[in-house]
């Protein structure tokens, strides 16, 4: 059998088949099959995207950038937001499109993404538009990256509870095929009920390449009868607020419900013929609970024949009560399996409460029967401790036995890595070369509170760098605390990133409080801890020191780790001064003695930004490598404390221990030659043979 010739783009242009695509380009392909979706029906719409980046969605925006003709082609707009809530008001207005004359499509379709703190600070907005509501041709989409082992984060998230304040009906893709079918189920909700609708992104779905179905064929949601209220239920001119809430109480949210039975968002997956145990579970929860059984070596058929059923969640708020009534009915226990706090489970247990005692199974889940902790609602659920929680359900037999067997193996495994642990722990730590392993520091005396950012890890490894805010609050923590306390000064660490996104105003605020601080604006050209972007707003470090200036800052000064890049540069604000970076001490104890708020902006180009570009022949390359003589070097360490740099490292030679360069990680930063040391040799022209 021949196979059709497969390429790169299928996952964008095929519209029949199968093709290989990511959670995040699946993502893309919801916006271009709107379009064409909607081609299919007669209607000429258009759709707009904004957000910020945030894992796991930091690779969106690059996505969309390499996307960008293909999006133009199906009349799709991709804007970068300078932050979360800027980017959901102009996601907003992008269902007033039509409102006013001029417009030039039946409709706009709008996608929101961000990190689950940005859907914190976006709250208003998201409240606001909710309950203005969307165009009948339009609809949102917001995407909520969560990270429930706070992998990259400065907390665990669940953003489903903040869908639910906002009241917005929120979907849980399990997969990336679900990514792509939730997508455009949620667009066609968000239409037919006038919301916004939430959906759920984590890494494990994001991240993951599979195989789908693309097919356009497949999509044909249904738009069931509903008793609209007068004017209907989308956006419209000169609404009054407790009309918008009566409305979205009284008729969005139940049709959001309607239109989720319709579709049956939320179905069986398992049926047993004389039902027992139900499970009820959700995204994440529900390939965990697959992954459990098949640990387990428990088939699906086997699991049927021991009476367990699988209800699958697709929409976990608001949870549709009809279809979980049906399910529960005749079952002994209902047990509701899902990650974090428990959103399902107590609307389940409102759902099933009127039922008849006799028809009313025992709801368990965080907790069971006796009131006993049963799942953890902190961290994540594990496979293996779902598979504790189902193994005491299961009855006697050869399935409990072999589930019994992987437990032992599992509690083996376990007791063999507590005997292998040990109190020595790898904390993260900067690249080769970074600029944070110089600019972070501070000189005696003085502390520094933590940013958001690539920097955050100082707090991991300096004892003088600590508390950190949420992004755009860096340094107010010390204007509370500065009045109560006899210390003078502290130092504050801000990437440009979150300045473009909202520490500026963070420092305006210091000002305003007429605080002592010195905010280390930290500019490494670079948002590199999603992907190497460049800030939304390009600004220069020139520029930058102009607006500091007019803000009111009392002294800004430059460090830099190159000084000929700063010849020539005449639009820096009057009075800044330029320094080489091995004056950094001198200059921080300086700013620290000028009352008022300063700023010190260290630009240094991220290490591995600068790999990158070296690559890609966008940046020279470094002509210059460093080495270390090991017979005259004495292991003194010095090189090590100068640079801060991991490709310094420990070599064990005949006559001890000394250090080394490792070329191959070497971002060529040289900071390591500043060491008190006879034993450097620098070497003009040399390059690193690894690959010839």
């Amino acid at each position: 059998m021949r196979h059709s010739e497969v390429t790169l783009d299928d996952k964008y242009l095929l519209e029949d088949g199968r093709a290989y695509i990511t959670g995040v380009q699946a993502l893309i392909r919801v916006m271009l099959d709107r379009r064409r979706l909607d081609l299919r029906d007669g209607l000429n719409t258009a759709g707009y995207v904004s957000g910020y980046r945030g894992s796991p969605l930091g690779g969106l925006d690059q996505q969309a950038a390499r996307s960008r003709k293909l999006l133009t082609a199906h009349e799709v707009v991709f804007q970068e937001g300078l932050n979360e809530d800027l980017a959901a008001t102009a996601v907003w207005g992008s269902q007033q499109a039509n409102l006013f004359p001029g417009a030039r499509f039946d409709g706009v379709y709008g996608l929101w993404y961000g990190k689950a703190p940005g859907v914190d600070r976006t709250g208003d907005v998201f409240k606001h538009a909710n309950f203005a509501g969307v165009m009948p041709k339009g609809g949102v989409l917001a995407i909520a990256g969560d990270d429930h082992n706070c992998k990259s984060s400065t907390l665990p998230s669940q953003s489903e509870f903040a869908f639910q304040d906002f009241e917005m009906p929120v979907l849980s893709p399990a997969d990336v095929q679900e990514v792509l079918d939730y997508g455009l189920l949620g667009i066609s909700m968000s239409r037919f009920s006038g919301l916004w609708v939430g959906m759920i992104a984590l890494a494990d779905t994001m991240d993951s390449g599979v195989t789908i179905d693309v097919s356009l064929d497949r999509h044909h949601h249904v738009y069931p009868e509903f008793p609209m209220p007068p004017g209907g239920l989308h956006i419209r001119t000169k609404d009054q607020p407790l009309e918008k809430e009566t409305r979205l109480r009284n008729h969005k949210l139940p049709a959001a419900l309607a239109f989720a039975r319709a579709n049956n968002i939320d179905r069986v997956v398992l049926a047993a013929r004389q039902p027992r145990l139900g499970i009820v579970c959700q995204g994440q929860a529900y390939k965990d609970v697959l992954e459990a059984f098949q640990a387990m070596d428990i088939t699906l058929d086997e699991a049927a024949s021991m009476g367990i059923s699988i209800y699958k969640v697709g929409m976990p708020w608001p949870l549709e009560p009809q279809g979980l009534r049906a399910f529960a009915a005749g079952l002994e226990t209902l047990m509701v399996i899902e990650h974090k706090r428990a959103l399902i489970e107590p609307q389940a247990r409102a759902a099933l409460y009127d039922l008849p005692a006799h028809a009313r199974p025992t709801v368990i889940g965080k907790f069971n029967e006796q009131g006993d902790r049963l799942m953890e609602d902190t961290g994540s659920l594990t496979v293996a401790a779902i598979a504790l929680d189902l193994y005491s359900r299961l009855p006697p037999g050869p399935a409990r036995e072999r589930a019994s067997a992987y437990l032992d193996r599992v509690s083996a495994a376990g007791v063999a890595a507590i005997s292998l642990a040990s109190d020595q722990q790898r904390k993260p730590f900067f690249c080769s070369g970074c600029p944070h392993n110089t600019s972070t520091r501070v000189p005696d005396g003085s502390r520094a509170l933590a940013g958001i950012g690539c920097h955050y890890m100082a707090g991991f490894n300096d004892p003088m760098t600590d508390l950190n805010t949420h992004m755009g609050g860096e340094g107010l923590t010390w204007v509370g605390a500065s009045p109560f306390t006899t210390e003078k000064h502290v130092f504050q660490n801000l990437g440009d990133g979150t300045y473009n996104h909202s520490g500026s105003l963070a420092i305006r605020g210091a000002i305003a409080a007429k605080a002592n601080i010195t905010y280390k604006l930290l500019f490494n050209d670079a948002v590199a801890m999603t992907g190497g972007q460049t800030a939304e707003s390009g600004f220069t470090p020139a520029q930058i020191t102009r607006q500091l200036a007019a803000e009111g800052v009392t002294k800004t000064v430059v460090v830099v780790d190159d000084l000929e890049r700063y010849e020539g540069v005449t639009d820096l604000a009057p009075n800044v001064e330029v320094f080489p970076r091995k004056e950094l001490t001198k200059v921080q104890e300086m700013l620290r003695d000028t009352p008022g708020v300063t700023v010190l902006l260290y630009d240094q180009t991220c290490a591995t930004e600068k790999r990158r570009r070296r690559k890609r022949g966008l940046m020279p390359k470094a002509t210059t490598r460093v080495f270390i003589n090991p017979l005259v070097c004495e292991g003194c360490g010095d090189c090590s404390k100068k640079s801060n740099c991991v490709s310094v490292e420990p070599k064990n030679t005949e006559f001890g221990r000394k250090r080394a360069i490792n070329q191959s990680t070497c971002n060529q930063d040289y900071s390591c030659v500043d060491g008190f040391c006879p034993s450097f040799i620098t070497l003009d022209g040399a390059e690193n043979p690894q690959g010839k």
